[in-house]
């Protein structure tokens, strides 16, 4: 059976951490940020783990 390839969208917008876990960055931070306070706009840098099966979906398509 060949290997599975690896989902390159995924792979461009997500990390796979060292315990296997899915890391993502938040949208909705390139434009219209002035309507925005501070707090929220500190907030959107912050990175995401992805948990549960849309978690365990998205590693599965990284694993390739």
């Amino acid at each position: 059976m060949p290997k599975q390839k690896t989902k390159k969208g995924v792979a461009k917008r997500m990390k796979l951490t060292k315990s296997g876990k899915v890391k993502r960055h938040q949208a909705f931070t390139s434009h219209l940020l002035a309507r925005r306070d501070r707090k929220r706009k500190r907030n959107l840098r912050q990175a995401r783990i992805l948990v549960g099966q849309h978690g365990r979906n998205m590693a599965a398509c990284l694993h390739g």
